[in-house]
């Protein structure tokens, strides 16, 4: 029978964020959480509007679609269809296990969440002509580990066909993978490190285990669920695994080798993306700085100590620069040099603007901050005038982009598509501008440190 659909669903059971704590706090957690939301402006079905599906972020173990950032009504009325989706989250959306491998008909496990996501992009591709959408024009759009998530989509065989352009915000194609069943150096496979998972929840690896394993509720099961950490991406590879199903390698290498989705592209990052991950180190001199970067990276580390050394006696600064231009800056430029080699329509920005309040709180640009913008959601009590006319421009870029695979016109500033000679890319900011070879010495840096 015909339901009313006029709420939101439940959303996927995850670990407390102090970054979603408002966002979530009402929301009802529950297993039964694969719900996706769609804002349109049209009255006539017959119309055929381009459509947007937001993947969100929350390093593949927090948040959902239905979040107060995502609120999709404003960027909707720029003549877009707006969906935003739930999916598997944490020990529920990538769980692998050689016994759930052996019942399924593919021979596989884990990746769940992506299986969500595509199952989705499926709903939508069947579906979203009946609310004014164009399934043909089909933009994937999401940010840190949503931005994970459109790069893997472009690289996985199951979502061919289901997109046609794709948006990147503060994400990379995803590297130092799992495979599922093959182990490799100092890494296990994912079905091992299930077994591991399992024996943690107080099962024995038996035959029987994975009986037992659906008999606990899922408050039990949430244990398991690590929280974000300083490090992005650190938790990915306890994560997302190669399963020679939904990805044949890791999206790194297949961008590497131009075998991802050849559509129309734009990737950018926020100029202080390491500032609200810093913070949480706590960082007290520069010997606990010293510390800290040769306990993550080993030798290596000391190379990135004479890279950036602290400057004003603020250790917590000179973290935030490390984590901002090795997880986030270089990967946006190495992320736009590999697409634009195969495909012209590449574009590449970097976000700039700050409000008094973000800067007042040393947070400045921080990851996650052009969300409002892409949405519209810039609120009298945080933003001013000046925001609120950024955002419009923002919106533009975007849906133009979701409705012809091009980025400019009306009255907003000219963004040029990316050329690797150059290194452009436009600067969201009041006022929009160009720029060339931005932190050129940087990325160099990491480019051959990620190389060895």
């Amino acid at each position: 029978e015909p339901r009313a659909m006029t709420a939101y669903g439940a959303i996927c059971p995850q670990p407390p964020s102090p970054t979603r704590e408002r966002s979530t706090a009402s929301q009802r957690m529950d297993e039964d959480c694969l719900y996706l939301n769609v804002w349109t402006p049209v009255n006539d079905a017959a119309d055929r509007l381009p459509v947007m599906v937001w993947i969100h972020g929350g390093g593949l173990t927090n948040g959902s679609g239905s979040e107060a950032y995502y609120d999709g009504e404003t960027l909707a009325r720029h003549g877009v269809v707006v969906v935003t989706v739930n999916y598997r989250l944490g020990p529920f959306g990538f769980f692998a296990h050689p016994q759930l491998s052996a019942e399924s008909p593919d021979g596989v496990s884990g990746n769940y969440g992506l299986l969500d996501q595509i199952a989705a992009l499926r709903w939508v591709r069947d579906n979203i002509a009946h609310f004014g959408g164009d399934p043909a024009r089909v933009t994937i759009f999401g940010e840190s580990a949503g931005g994970v998530s459109v790069c893997t989509l472009m690289c996985s065989p199951l979502a061919t066909g289901l997109f046609h352009r794709a948006i990147c915000q503060s994400g990379a194609p995803a590297k130092g993978l799992r495979r599922l069943k093959t182990a490799q150096p100092n890494l296990p496979s994912a079905e091992e490190h299930g077994k591991t998972l399992t024996t943690q929840l107080g099962i024995a690896d038996t035959p029987g285990a994975l009986a037992a394993l659906r008999q606990l509720p899922w408050q039990k099961i949430l244990t398991l669920a690590k929280p974000i950490g300083v490090i992005p991406g650190s938790g990915m590879r306890d994560l997302l695994c190669v399963d020679g199903y939904l990805l044949h390698d890791e999206p790194d290498a297949l961008f590497t080798a131009g075998k991802q989705a050849r559509v129309p592209f734009m990737v950018g990052s926020t100029a202080d993306e390491g500032t609200l991950f810093a913070q949480k180190a706590s960082l007290r001199s520069e010997a606990a700085y010293r510390t800290f970067v040769l306990n993550v990276l080993g030798e290596g580390g000391q190379a990135v100590l004479r890279q950036y050394p602290v400057r004003d006696n603020d250790p917590t600064a000179a973290l935030a620069r490390v984590i901002g231009d090795s997880s986030f800056t270089a990967t946006a430029r190495r992320t736009a040099r590999r697409h634009a080699a195969m495909q012209p329509h590449t574009y590449r920005y970097e976000f700039r603007r700050s409000t008094r309040l973000l800067q007042r709180m040393g947070l400045r640009a921080f990851h996650g901050s052009e969300i409002p913008y892409v949405f519209g959601n810039v609120t009298a009590l945080m933003y001013g005038a000046a925001d609120r006319t950024l955002a419009e421009t923002v919106m533009g870029y975007w849906t133009r982009f979701a409705a012809t695979g091009e980025v400019n016109g009306g009255n907003a500033p000219r963004w040029e598509p990316y050329d690797p000679e150059r290194d452009n890319l436009l600067v969201l900011d009041d006022p929009i501008a160009t720029a060339e070879w931005v932190k050129k010495a940087e990325c160099d840096f990491w480019d051959t440190f990620s190389a060895r």
